[in-house]
């Protein structure tokens, strides 16, 4: 890849970077289609958030950027325009500075993360949901699984006051759709996900009692630090199928693209391109 000074920059900005894996998918797709720009990992730690990501977007060669942990929530104040569904996630991990400079935010991980577990067979439209970790992944994916129909959605934070303020978005806009809090118990779920930072570290403890999950159940991932988690490798030993985090990036990829402006892709082209390592 031969980057430049027109080359379009794409900051993929969060903290800690260690387990980003976006530019291992990006960057070979860009290579391969002869597009002229980068993805490059930005370490921003929540405290340098408000400082460094305004400074970021006025860089004049900055095309847009993907917004992770943990500066999802924040980065919505920043911008002139938003998506419904970073209104209903209140969640943002995607922006785009358009020629008229105006900093649009989009948000695209509950897309990913649902498209994944359709694609994988597992009925959404009324089954029983239940998602661990309410910051900004966790929203999102909430909010996509009630937009595909779920018939009940469990919520679990140890921030309750986080977890309320969704569950409270979620009622607004998916009025039929039945919204608990408190409770982490994934008997009787469908579908589990580990939306929480619970993974990332060596001896993270496990998001929820394995032991209590059946066969039968979904479970999905989002850290992306491994491929399986101590969490997935649990599910998996008590008959789970389970989801990868990364398989939440294939499948957001290509919308992420489009918003950039930069074509179409599909998840099968980006897997065959993609030099992921853990």
């Amino acid at each position: 890849m031969n980057i430049s000074g027109h080359t379009a920059l794409i900051p993929h900005i969060g903290y800690p970077t260690g387990s980003f894996k976006a530019p291992m998918i990006y960057n070979p797709w860009f290579e391969a289609h002869g597009v002229d720009a980068v993805v490059v990992p930005m370490g921003v730690p929540a405290e340098a958030g408000a400082i460094a990501l305004p400074v970021i977007f006025a860089f004049t060669n900055f095309h847009g950027a993907l917004i992770t942990m943990p500066h999802k929530v924040s980065v919505v104040s920043m911008l002139d325009e938003v998506s419904k569904a970073v209104q209903v996630a209140g969640a943002c991990n995607a922006v785009r500075r358009m020629p008229d400079g105006r900093l649009v935010g989009d948000q695209f991980d509950g897309a990913g993360f649902v498209r994944g577990v359709l694609r994988k067979g597992q009925r959404v439209e009324g089954a029983r949901a239940l998602v661990c970790g309410t910051g900004g992944v966790g929203s999102a994916i909430a909010a996509s699984l009630a937009g595909a129909g779920v018939g009940a959605l469990a919520l679990y934070d140890v921030d309750s006051v986080s977890m309320d303020r969704l569950a409270r978005r979620l009622a607004d806009v998916y009025p039929r759709i039945a919204v608990t809090t408190g409770s982490n118990d994934p008997q009787g779920f469908d579908i589990v996900v580990n939306a929480t930072p619970l993974g990332m570290k060596p001896g993270d403890p496990l998001p929820l009692d394995v032991t209590r999950l059946a066969p039968e159940t979904f479970v999905g991932e989002v850290v992306m630090k491994q491929e399986t988690t101590p969490f997935l490798a649990a599910a998996r030993a008590r008959g789970c199928r389970t989801q990868i985090g990364v398989d939440m990036l294939f499948e957001m990829i290509p919308a992420y693209l489009d918003f950039f402006g930069f074509g179409e892709a599909t998840a099968e082209e980006l897997r065959a391109l993609a030099r992921v390592s853990y």
